[in-house]
């Protein structure tokens, strides 16, 4: 038996609506943001069927499920940000803390070169190094809904930050054992 439809066609006109009520353009600052994580999403969804090493799957797999919450905020006007409690969850300070565990854990076991990286040692690295491109775009969208007055908590943008960090050592690690000549683009900071 076919499950509900796709399509509403509540969206036909440009408009979309935000959590807990109200109706945005598509063009929205708030959608914009919200469409970017999801392209991380579905590039973290990439990277994870293409990666070889479970550690990286789990990681990226919590994460997909961590930036729906944090969608999930985005898409709620700050006044209804306490109904996402019983609902979606928000982005907290733990969250953000363990992002930060994750990155250091991960620090540990790879080295890391003091040159720019180039982008593509593995299919699943570069997929992950495209999530993090997005990623960070996101949160550029991110901080100016927090200028506009349009985002409830600073963790969400700090979770971001964290987020893309974690992308950029996640992926080192999943290079871990490749030559380093493969990703090395050039000594940081000039010549």
């Amino acid at each position: 038996m076919p499950g509900p439809r796709v399509y509403t066609r509540a969206g036909d006109g440009g408009d979309t609506g935000l959590f807990f009520g109200g109706r945005v353009s598509k063009s929205d600052a708030v959608v914009e943001a919200v469409g970017t994580v999801d392209e991380a999403v579905s590039m973290l969804g990439l990277a994870r069927a293409l990666s070889g090493t479970a550690r990286v799957r789990g990681v990226l797999l919590r994460l997909q499920r961590e930036l729906y919450v944090l969608m999930a905020e985005v898409a709620t006007a700050p006044d209804n940000r306490p109904r996402l409690a019983g609902s979606a969850g928000v982005v907290t300070a733990p969250m953000v803390e363990d992002l930060e565990v994750l990155i250091d854990g991960l620090r540990d076991d790879v080295e890391i070169p003091p040159a720019f990286i180039v982008p593509g040692g593995s299919p699943a690295s570069a997929a992950m190094d495209c999530a993090r491109a997005s990623l960070r775009t996101a949160e550029r969208r991110i901080v100016a809904l927090r200028e506009a007055g349009r985002l409830a908590s600073d963790e969400v943008m700090r979770y971001a930050n964290r987020a893309s960090d974690l992308l950029f050592v996640l992926a080192r690690y999943e290079d871990r054992d490749l030559p380093a000549e493969l990703m090395a683009g050039g000594e940081a900071g000039g010549e």
